[in-house]
């Protein structure tokens, strides 16, 4: 059973508003899909909200299990650390938390490209 985190602004979990960030977003939206279907839904905080040190976040969410990372964006270098962990990253997507799950479990969202932030 997959485990999915989205990057969100607020705490209202699937009606929730996508972070244009990864790691200064507030909240983790975390969804168990099984066979497609949403299982479970629940919202953490982002303990490293005020803090940007590299590896932090992508560590914290490891530790809740996660098997795909989606974000509005993320730099090439927390790609590599997420993928390190065997977490999938998916960015680029804003807009409601449920729809942008909606469009991954369809299939329609992949896919990772970095940051302009962090692009040199």
């Amino acid at each position: 059973m997959p485990k999915i985190a989205l990057a969100s602004q607020d705490n209202l979990g699937l009606e929730g508003q996508m972070s244009g960030h990864f790691g200064r977003c507030p909240y983790y939206t975390l969804v168990d899909v099984e066979d497609g279907k949403i299982q479970d839904v629940s919202v953490v905080e982002n303990p490293f909200y005020n803090s940007h040190e590299p590896g932090k976040v992508p560590a914290f969410v490891h530790s809740q299990n996660v098997d795909v990372m989606i974000a509005g964006g993320m730099g090439p270098m927390a790609i590599n650390i997420f993928n390190g962990y065997g977490i999938e990253v998916v960015t680029g997507y804003m807009g409601i938390v449920r729809n942008v799950l909606d469009a991954y479990l369809r299939g329609e969202a992949k896919g990772a490209s970095g940051c302009a932030e962090h692009e040199h």
